[in-house]
């Protein structure tokens, strides 16, 4: 194992110096900062400097942070590895803009991140988009099949690369592997959007990582699973079929110039806890879980999901039974200081972390609360969404350069079916949307759309009613 936090040591050497601030930021180490939350932010505003001498600079790293990256790239078992302070989104754009240029065809995962989404738009891509499978079991879409894959590389073998997400938001996984295996006999780089399955490069028991199976480019949300800030993330490369060249290139231009130290010694530090994981952290976590999960079970209004072995143990689904609605549900959960991860019409998802829950027993006594509140009777149906993605693969029904030659109006919702979506609908989290931009609406788009906000459920994008292309070729400013 690696003791070694270069960057965390590195700076933390450098505050010990107390130095003076003649440079950015305008805090000056937390002299100048409200006084009523100078306490609160003391210890992190000391971190937060600025690429002076010895402290390195991420965009052309030399010293700490180059150790750093080499750190994680170790670790992770990748020939090299980017520290991202954008999130998982600027990876993701990175990861398209370096493999796509103008017109050119990427195959895509349809149930993917919007990030995934808008790097497509940014370099004017011509997306292939291969439609998930509907897991009756899940209750939800899941992945493209592998058939599905196949065909789409037997009538697109000139595609620039394949995007897909792995493991999806509620930590299922599939054949990975074979994808890969199957995408590389065409010479084609595989990227994969990981942005949750970061932990799963502590081995079994759980699911293998993406980069283990063989993907050329990965994302990886270092601050969803692993204890990193918010935003930090890291971007693998383990391929001969990507420049790392243009990924670096498109890094710069996508994040800032000025990026955060905290954030990238959170990353240094991520790196250095999952590193120092043992097997009895690992049982301890896992113990946990289950303990979790059997008190989670004792309610009226759900049931927790049974899952796959190959599946994350540390994402657990509570499935809204009959009778009950998720926003009762979800109302319940938040009105006892209790926030799920996730609430999708169905559905709410819990993540445990890596380490065993502290608040056992208060968790125990609020779910007997809920649950004699639930032994009223209930008189709601549950829907199911389904129908959403009827073809196995499409392309948009407009091209990015074509869109951006259309006017756009706004009509009722319920207008838009048969017109060209001149937005995306997405539902937040998890940020995927139901409707593409450029993407021909259907009925079927509408009342899965209606359903998640008669739920509750927050779309993005969204006001009253939904952009349309027009017919008509005339630009008209928004």
């Amino acid at each position: 194992m690696n003791n070694r936090i270069p960057l965390y040591q590195k700076l933390i050497e450098f505050t010990k110096r107390d130095p003076i601030s003649f440079h950015v930021p305008g805090h000056k180490n937390g002299e100048i900062f409200p006084l009523l939350a100078q306490k609160d932010f003391a210890s992190i505003l000391k971190l937060d400097m600025t690429e002076i001498p010895g402290l390195d600079d991420l965009h052309a790293p030399t010293e700490a942070i180059a150790e750093a990256e080499t750190g994680a790239a170790r670790f992770f078992g990748a020939d090299h590895t980017f520290f991202l302070v954008g999130g998982s989104t600027a990876g993701n754009l990175a990861m398209i803009l370096s493999v796509c240029r103008n017109g050119e065809k990427v195959i895509v995962q349809q149930n993917s991140h919007k990030s995934i989404m808008n790097g497509l738009e940014l370099c004017n891509a011509k997306p292939i988009f291969l439609a998930p499978e509907y897991d009756q079991h899940a209750g939800r879409y899941t992945n493209p099949s592998l058939s599905a894959l196949h065909q789409t590389l037997q009538e697109h073998p000139d595609a620039k690369a394949i995007m897909l997400t792995y493991p999806d938001y509620f930590g299922k996984t599939y054949p990975l592997r074979e994808m890969i295996d199957l995408a590389h006999t065409y010479n084609i780089p595989v990227l994969v959007d990981e942005a949750h399955g970061v932990h799963f490069s502590l081995g079994s028991p759980l699911p293998p990582s993406a980069l283990k199976l063989g993907a050329d480019a990965v994302v990886q949300s270092a601050h969803k699973m692993a204890p990193a800030m918010t935003m930090a993330s890291y971007l693998h490369l383990n391929s001969t079929l990507l420049s790392k060249q243009r990924v670096a290139h498109f890094l710069q231009m996508i994040q800032s110039s000025s990026p955060s130290y905290p954030l990238m010694v959170s990353l240094d530090l991520a790196r250095y806890f999952l590193e120092s994981f043992t097997k009895e952290n690992m049982e301890g976590a896992l113990e946990s879980v289950q303990r979790i999960r059997r008190i989670l079970n004792q309610n009226t209004g759900w049931h927790v999901l049974e899952q796959s072995p190959s599946d994350d143990p540390f994402k657990t689904t509570l499935q809204i039974n009959p009778g009950y609605t998720v926003r009762e549900q979800a109302a319940l959960l938040e009105e006892n200081g209790i926030y799920p991860e996730l609430t999708t019409h169905n559905q709410l998802l819990m993540i445990h972390g890596l380490l065993p829950f502290q608040s056992e027993k208060k968790l125990e006594k609020t779910m007997k609360k809920i649950n004699e509140k639930l032994k009223k009777d209930a008189n709601h149906a549950t829907i199911e969404i389904g129908g959403l993605f009827t073809e196995k693969t499409k392309a948009l029904a407009l091209s990015y350069e074509a869109m951006n030659e259309r006017s756009v109006k706004k009509v009722p919702l319920r207008d838009g079916v048969g017109h060209i979506a001149a937005e995306a609908i997405i539902p937040y989290p998890p940020g995927i949307p139901i409707v593409l931009k450029g993407e021909k609406v259907k009925q079927e788009h509408i009342d899965g759309i209606e359903h998640l906000i008669d739920q509750g459920i927050r779309i993005q994008q969204r006001e009253d009613g939904l952009k349309i292309f027009s017919e008509d070729s005339s630009k008209e400013s928004q």
